[in-house]
């Protein structure tokens, strides 16, 4: 037995990068929200990237563990703590058995990622240890988890190997403080008038309470087609940024809906999707135009950056 829910927190779900190959018969890839903080929490305990772990939105869960284990909270900083003494975030701490972890108040972000050694032991579903929570599959009974909830590790963490004094550096993740999101123009960005082109990052958009893991809707003045015109459906990925009916645009997130039927005017540069995924209803952001060769550039910069640490861990771990 690994560990056992004493709360759930407000929604905690097992996710992994996503579930990937179905989009064609309509299944949606779910996964983890921020998921360069959730390879980044996998990577710093020498796991695979892809090993399912928890993603804890807001107020985190208590947790009791029956045996030692190590682990790694990435992310948003919830205020973790091991049997109420604080524990840092972006680096691996061991938990001893008997021991409860429980989180606070949210200091900075809003989705935290608790990785352990070797991963959780839940089944996959088409591949996938993923969450999708209104299709009520993977992850944990396809649910977010709930008290008395009894989740096992893969691998156990030997004493020999429990002091670890190393830390990530900060240029791998980026600022959470930022709230100016960087976006490439959408198929139909050419269909909407001159000034809602021009609002577009010009205004300041507030996320509404009416968000969730499938999109996140946006407060500001109504941004309007120059003509009325009925679209084919086209396909959607995450940070496709739709413009509905009501003028009021939605951010897709790692929920989102296959395809969609809504103009299309941004889309959010893959670099900055952890950004999006780390911001709380509420807040307030602004979009910047950069150009498609100015986007992959950027994401390269930061495979770079986690090829690098990679080569470190490796020798950490001794692999």
């Amino acid at each position: 037995m690994g560990i056992s829910v004493i709360k759930p927190g407000m929604l905690t779900t097992v996710q992994d990068l996503g579930r990937f190959g179905f989009q064609k018969y309509g299944m949606i890839t779910s996964g983890a929200m921020d998921k360069l903080a959730f390879r980044l929490g996998n990577l710093l305990l020498g796991n695979e990237e892809n090993t399912p772990a928890l993603e804890c939105t807001s107020i985190g869960p208590r947790l009791l563990f029956h045996e030692q284990q190590l682990i790694c909270i990435t992310g948003a900083d919830l205020s973790p703590a091991i049997d109420q003494q604080p524990i840092p975030i972006w680096k691996p701490v061991v938990v001893p058995a008997g021991a409860q972890l429980t989180f606070g108040k949210p200091k900075k972000g809003w989705r935290s990622y608790l990785c352990f050694y070797g991963g959780l032991d839940v089944p996959k579903v088409l591949g996938s240890a993923s969450t999708y929570l209104r299709g009520a599959i993977g992850g944990w009974e396809g649910r977010a988890l709930q008290k008395g909830d009894q989740l096992s590790f893969c691998a156990a963490w030997s004493q020999e190997n429990s002091s670890l004094t190393w830390r990530m550096a900060s240029s791998c993740y980026p600022d959470l403080d930022n709230n100016v999101i960087r976006v490439i123009t959408g198929p139909h960005h050419p269909l909407f008038d001159s000034d809602s082109q021009q609002r577009f990052t010009a205004d300041v958009f507030k996320i509404s309470s009416n968000s969730d893991r499938m999109g996140y809707r946006l407060e500001s003045a109504n941004l309007y087609l120059r003509e009325k015109k009925e679209l084919l459906s086209s396909a959607t990925t995450f940070g496709t940024i739709q413009v509905p009916p009501d003028g009021q645009p939605i951010v897709l997130m790692a929920d989102h809906p296959t395809t969609g039927g809504y103009p299309i005017i941004a889309q959010v540069a893959t670099v900055d999707l952890p950004l999006m995924a780390q911001l709380p209803p509420g807040a307030k952001i602004q979009f910047a135009w950069i150009t498609v060769k100015e986007a992959q550039s950027l994401w390269r910069d930061q495979e770079d950056e986690l090829h690098k640490l990679k080569l470190s861990l490796a020798l950490k771990y001794g692999e």
